[in-house]
């Protein structure tokens, strides 16, 4: 009698009367008798592939499987004891991966619960499967919801697997041999396999993104690191290459090939400050909307073959632009960084030690924990910081007295952490003169990395860009008039110093257009002409030999630049 009404039931839906089935099953039941040609009074027994057939599906998915199956694994010992069956099916529908309890494989078998059962639409009518094929959904088919008679005693809940290309790849499926009424009783499992195949996108891309940066998406700063919502992989340019389902959800649709800056306000060079190290909420990425999302962004991992020039790994290339002093530190920190030689990074207030120092640990595939100790505090460093495995920055090493001294010393013997030290002063100095212990400088000092100050940087229109973007995301841009006044100051305070005077210029200017009137007047006055024994040589070089620019970051006449230009026989170069 309930097989008679199912077929009954299904006449009045191709007769275009109301059910009260859910429009999913609605539109799969018409085409099952429409485009497929089944007969709902017809009972099909499940249809299993042969062995060779079999063979020949597993093998072409067979990297996914690999991928996926740590993650399934996981999801059925969530479900154990419920009996509840898990089936990976490809894109047609066979499938190629099974975890089931064996005390029912027969049963299973029968029911088609198991490896090589086909169940594409066309053959198997209605069914979880078949119907997240043909939709590119998550759904439920529960029991009589099925077309064919033959599995309408089953509950079958599936959640679609896409690839790096936005392509269907695979079904993940949790089906019951018989479930409890109603269909909502099966609403936990559509949460869990909608889950689980979010995890294997997941993991696909990052297995298949291992030398591009991946930024992993999420709405809220908790999940953030354990379990993002989206991601995308990109390439050296910022165009997005590869990504999963859920970043057109969050991101829009047809994302490949489109910068990253036409759907969110960052760019590539951003990335370095969206990686782990940085607190979470501070991690932020803003779409064109406004709305803000949390950023994990996670550099290429290093070739272990020999490093083409002018590519640098991990966080490092975003650190400077056209500067060749800059890109010589920064070979040399890279060809340094996944040793464990301590490094001192040597450089004057604000020229980006620290950040230099967390790109280094970052190039490490190993890299553990970040530990900063701030060396003018001694008093508040915790207590388990030796305990640790990863990269201790020890920041300001200048600032330490000599119990201070004695006590690092003391602590750094037998730690595990890789010692990166920064200052702002010539510490080799100061143990000729006796201001620093020599044991504990090379202790700290296997190699040295000298920062250049802004002043003398080439790449001064690179940063200045570079940072009205992260502070102005309304696209603000300089006038002519204040690009030349900034090109043409000291900044004894370095990067720190143009980041604030960019900030307060972004909040002081009332149009697009920041110009000189908006620029804050220098805190330390224009009478400031750099450190002593400054090479004017150098100087002259970063403003191109700019005579004028080169006597205003001086603060001095243009005629007195020319005279120390012919007093130290200076020429600009051919």
């Amino acid at each position: 009698m309930r097989d008679v009404e199912h077929v009954r039931e299904i006449e009045r839906v191709l007769q275009g009367r109301p059910t009260g089935r859910d429009s999913v099953v609605l539109a799969s039941w018409r085409r099952c008798v429409e485009r497929h040609g089944l007969d709902p009074a017809r009972s099909n027994p499940a249809h299993i592939v042969s062995e060779a057939q079999l063979r020949a599906h597993r093998e072409q998915a067979e990297r996914l499987i690999a991928i996926a199956r740590s993650g399934l694994e996981s999801l059925f010992r969530q479900v154990a004891g419920q009996n509840y069956v898990l089936l990976l099916a490809d894109a047609k529908g066979v499938t190629v991966d099974f975890f089931g309890d064996p005390r029912f494989q027969a049963e299973l078998q029968a029911a088609g619960l198991y490896l090589g059962s086909d169940w594409s639409e066309h053959l198997a009518g209605t069914c979880g499967v078949g119907a997240c094929i043909a939709t590119g959904e998550a759904v439920t088919i529960h029991q009589s919801d099925h077309f064919d008679l033959y599995h309408t005693p089953l509950s079958c809940t599936a959640a679609p697997i896409f690839d790096t290309s936005g392509q269907l790849a695979a079904v993940l499926d949790l089906s019951l041999l018989r479930s409890p009424q109603p269909k909502a009783s099966q609403n936990l499992a559509m949460t869990l396999v909608r889950t689980a195949a979010r995890r294997v996108e997941m993991a696909n891309l990052m297995a298949m993104a291992r030398r591009e940066w991946v930024l992993r998406l999420s709405s809220s700063p908790e999940f953030l690191e354990v379990d993002p919502e989206a991601a995308v992989a990109l390439d050296g340019s910022g165009a997005i290459i590869g990504m999963t389902h859920a970043a057109q959800q969050v991101l829009g649709p047809d994302l490949l090939g489109r910068r990253l800056d036409e759907v969110t306000r960052a760019n590539v060079d951003d990335l370095p400050d969206l990686m782990r190290g940085r607190p979470v909420e501070d991690r932020v990425v803003r779409l064109p909307d406004g709305r803000a999302l949390f950023g994990h962004a996670i550099a290429p991992q290093s070739v272990r073959l020999p490093r083409a020039q002018g590519q640098l790994p991990g966080g490092l290339s975003s650190l400077a632009g056209p500067d060749p002093h800059m890109q010589a530190v920064l070979d040399r920190a890279a060809r340094l960084a996944g040793s464990k030689v301590a490094l001192l990074i040597r450089g004057e207030t604000g020229t980006g030690k620290l950040r230099l120092a967390r790109a280094i640990h970052m190039c490490r595939r190993d890299a553990g924990a970040f530990r900063l100790l701030d060396c003018a505090a001694p008093e508040a460093w915790p207590a388990d910081w030796r305990d640790e495995a990863g990269t201790l920055v020890l920041k300001g090493v200048e600032d330490l007295d000599p119990p201070a001294q004695a006590l690092l010393l003391h602590h750094l013997s037998g730690c595990r952490l890789r010692i990166l030290a920064t200052t702002r002063r010539d510490l080799s100095a100061m143990v000729r003169e006796g201001d620093f212990r020599p044991d504990l400088f090379f202790r700290i000092a296997g190699a040295a990395l000298d920062l250049p100050p802004l002043r003398l940087r080439h790449d001064l229109d690179w940063l200045i860009d570079r940072l009205l973007r992260a502070i102005s995301p309304d696209e603000r841009r300089l006038s002519a008039a204040a690009r030349a006044e900034l090109r043409a100051r000291l900044w004894p305070g370095n990067l720190h110093e143009l980041a604030s005077v960019l900030e307060a210029a972004s909040l002081i200017s009332t149009g697009a257009v920041i110009d000189i009137v908006d620029l804050p007047a220098p805190i330390l006055g224009t009478e400031q002409a750099g450190p002593d024994g400054q090479d004017l040589g150098d100087v002259l070089e970063a403003c191109g030999w700019n005579m004028a620019l080169a006597a205003r970051r001086l603060g001095v006449n243009r005629s007195t630049v020319l005279r120390r230009v012919r007093a130290a026989g200076l020429t600009p170069p051919a």
